[in-house]
């Protein structure tokens, strides 16, 4: 109950009470890539409510992860925290990056949802992995929903490469989550708008159409959006670095037009 309690504080502020909303939108993408922003931004809308990372769900994902029961489980976790929240009449726009790897199963629990996958360049989604250290090989502690920090292989590392994971270096690790995560959105089609984070106060019309609200709003809350770290990579990472993400990353980075 206490990775409940932790979301719903959160929304209390913006409590309903009036029906039952079934139109949610799922912000998806590596971490790191403005999922926090643009989830908040849209959130901030009327009739929206921000539930941030539902520590529950993300707890949830790796248990979920090629489940045939999932979207059943995802569907009873999200109503559960709108109902203890008392947001059920509002748009909850759910913001785990860890949902791209069920995003399907997600939209197929709620029919009427849609999602919003942003994709950063790579190579500057590793500088800040990095700088964070969640996948360096000494870091210590969980995150809030209780899942390990380190060099750990995740779920989302393939069964056969898991012992190359846990021995590669941190900024190839950095590039095998920003690869994983971003693949793993693209692969699903149906009610899903791709934006780019270099992009992402431009794309105010695309988001709008997406969700079905007035453009102006919109383009207001992205308005914020900065673009101060585009390309920090030039200057952040090590030629070193920088081979360690083509080796990993590089295919995907050429297909998105990062070059």
């Amino acid at each position: 109950m206490k990775l409940y309690a932790a979301t719903t504080r959160r929304v209390l502020p913006r409590a309903s009470r009036l029906g039952r909303e079934e139109r949610l939108v799922f912000v998806v993408g590596s971490p790191r890539s403005g999922t926090t922003f643009l989830a908040g931004a849209i959130g901030g809308l009327a009739g929206f409510v921000d539930l941030g990372e539902v520590a529950p769900l993300k707890g949830a994902v790796p248990a979920l992860y090629g489940n045939s029961e999932a979207a059943a489980r995802i569907r009873t976790i999200l109503n559960r925290v709108r109902r203890l929240g008392f947001v059920t009449g509002l748009r909850a726009v759910e913001q785990t990056p860890e949902v791209a790897f069920v995003l399907k199963d997600a939209l197929r629990a709620f029919p009427e949802a849609k999602a919003l996958h942003i994709v950063r360049d790579g190579r500057d989604a590793v500088c800040s992995l990095l700088e964070r250290g969640w996948l360096a090989a000494d870091r210590s502690g969980a995150d809030d929903a209780r899942l390990p920090y380190g060099a750990r292989a995740r779920f989302w590392v393939e069964p056969e490469r898991m012992e190359e994971f846990e021995h590669a270096s941190e900024a190839t690790r950095a590039a095998w989550a920003w690869r994983r995560y971003v693949s793993s959105a693209r692969s699903v089609d149906e009610r899903v708008l791709e934006i780019r984070y270099e992009a992402l106060a431009g794309s105010h019309d695309a988001v709008a159409a997406h969700l079905g609200v007035p453009d102006g709003q919109v383009r207001d809350v992205l308005a914020a959006a900065h673009t101060e770290s585009i390309a920090r990579f030039r200057e952040d990472l090590t030629a070193e670095q920088l081979a360690d993400v083509e080796r990993e990353a590089g295919p995907l980075l050429r297909e998105l037009g990062y070059e």
